[in-house]
C-alpha cells in the first residue's frame, strides 16, 4: 500500500473482480463505499480499510445479494469483523432464493401441464428452453469468479465424510409446523432428489402418518405400479412387518413412465387387477399418471379402500391433473405437486414410514423367502 494512497485505478486493481472506476463512483453514490480523502491535486485516495470493503462488496455481489442488501450489511457487520454476520445473512439469502426458485417452479409446473396437452405449443415450448439455457450459460459466465472460491472449499472434502443431517440443517426451509415424521420424509426427499426446493411441493394429507403407520403395523399390502419401483422399496424392514409387497404392472420389461402408461391403456388386466387390491391396501405410484388416475376414480366409486397412497407419477399433463384429484378425495395420500415425481421419490416416502415404524433388523430374512 502506498503510504500516501491508492488512487481509484490502483485500488480496482487491487481489488479484482471485474470492478472499474465508473462503478467505483456509482458504489459512492450509494452509500456503499465512503467517500475517500482527496490530494492536493483532488484525485481520489484509497487505504487498505477501502480495498476490504470493496472486496466484500464484489464477494457479496457474487454471491447474488442485490445492492441494497449488501449496504444494509455493511451497515450492521462489526467493522473489525465483517464475517460475523455473513453467514445469517446468506442463510436469509439462500432462503430467500428457495423461495423463489419454487414459485417459479410451481409457474413452470403450471406451464408444462398446458403445454403438454398441446403438441402445437411445442415449439414454444423449445423456444423458451433455448433462451433458459442461454440464460444460464450468462450465468456461469457471471459466477467465473466463484471458481477461486469452490477450488479452495472442494480442497477440504477428502478431510471427512459428508454430514448430510447437518447440511440439512442450513439449507431446509423452517419444518417447525410439521410432526417429526413429516420433517423426516421431507429431508429424505431431498436427498433422494437432491434439490432443496422440492420441499414446499410435498404435500401430505392430515390422516397420511397415522393411517399409513396403522397400517404398517397390521402387516398391509403394498402395492407398486411398475417392478422398478417395487424393487427400491425397504424389503427388510417391510418382510420383518409382514408387509407383502405385490406389483400392479407385472411386467419386468416395464422399466419407464412412457412404458408404464402404454402397458396400463393397453392391457384391461392391469385395470382388472387395480380394482381387486384388499381393503387397508398401501399404493405406492412412481411412474404411470393414469394408474393415480385411475385408483382416484375407484376411490370415488368406492370400489377400493386403500389406507394410503402415494401418489408421485411423472407427467407433463396427467400427472398434476392425477395429483389433484388425488388430494380432493377423503382418503389418506402423498404427493410431490406438479410434474416432478419418480419411482426413487414415491419409494423414498414409502421407506421414511416405514423407518419411522420399525428400526432395520440386523439379519436380511426376506432372501430366503
Amino acid at each position: 500500500m502506498k503510504a500516501d494512497g491508492l488512487t481509484i485505478k490502483e485500488l480496482t486493481e487491487a481489488v479484482g473482480g471485474g470492478i472499474t472506476p465508473r462503478m467505483v463512483r456509482h458504489y459512492h453514490q450509494l452509500g456503499l463505499l465512503p467517500q475517500p480523502m482527496r490530494s492536493h491535486s483532488n484525485y481520489r485516495l484509497y487505504t487498505e480499510t477501502d480495498v476490504i470493503r470493496l472486496q466484500r462488496i464484489v464477494a457479496l455481489k457474487q454471491q447474488g445479494f442485490q445492492l441494497n442488501h449488501i449496504r444494509q450489511i455493511l451497515e450492521v457487520e462489526p467493522p473489525n469483523n465483517p464475517n460475523t454476520n455473513l453467514m445469517l445473512q446468506l442463510q436469509q439469502q439462500y432462503r430467500a432464493v428457495i423461495q423463489q426458485i419454487s414459485q417459479l417452479r410451481q409457474t413452470a409446473s403450471a406451464l408444462e401441464g398446458l403445454l403438454g396437452r398441446d403438441r402445437d405449443c411445442q415449439i414454444i415450448q423449445a423456444e423458451v428452453l433455448a433462451q433458459l439455457k442461454l440464460i444460464e450459460v450468462e450465468t456461469k459466465v457471471g459466477l467465473g469468479e466463484l471458481e477461486k472460491l469452490w477450488s479452495g472449499l472442494d480442497a477440504q472434502i477428502h478431510a471427512h465424510p459428508e454430514d448430510f443431517h447437518e447440511s440439512l440443517k442450513h439449507v431446509l426451509p423452517d419444518l417447525s409446523a410439521r410432526s417429526e415424521i413429516e420433517q423426516d420424509l421431507i429431508s429424505q426427499l431431498v436427498l433422494a432428489c437432491g434439490d432443496v426446493s422440492l420441499a414446499s411441493f410435498v404435500k401430505l394429507s392430515q390422516q397420511a402418518i397415522a393411517a399409513s403407520r396403522d397400517a404398517l403395523k397390521l402387516g398391509c399390502e403394498i402395492i407398486a405400479d411398475i417392478p422398478t419401483v417395487a424393487a427400491a422399496l425397504d424389503q427388510t424392514r417391510l418382510f420383518h412387518l409382514g408387509c407383502r409387497i405385490e406389483t400392479l404392472i407385472d411386467n419386468p420389461h416395464v422399466t419407464t413412465a412412457v412404458e408404464a402408461e402404454q402397458a396400463f391403456w393397453q392391457q384391461q388386466q392391469w385395470r382388472k387387477k387395480l380394482q381387486q387390491v384388499k381393503k387397508g391396501c398401501i399404493f405406492v405410484v412412481g411412474y404411470a399418471p393414469s394408474v393415480l388416475l385411475s385408483i382416484c376414480q375407484a376411490i370415488k366409486q368406492q370400489q377400493i379402500q386403500p389406507a394410503l397412497v402415494i401418489g408421485m407419477p411423472i407427467g407433463f399433463s396427467h400427472a398434476p391433473a392425477a395429483k389433484r384429484q388425488l388430494m380432493r378425495t377423503n382418503g389418506a395420500w402423498i404427493v410431490v405437486e406438479g410434474t416432478i415425481g419418480g419411482g426413487l421419490l414415491a419409494a423414498t416416502a414409502l421407506n421414511s414410514l416405514v423407518e419411522s415404524v420399525i428400526e432395520k433388523p440386523d439379519c436380511h430374512c426376506y432372501l430366503s423367502h
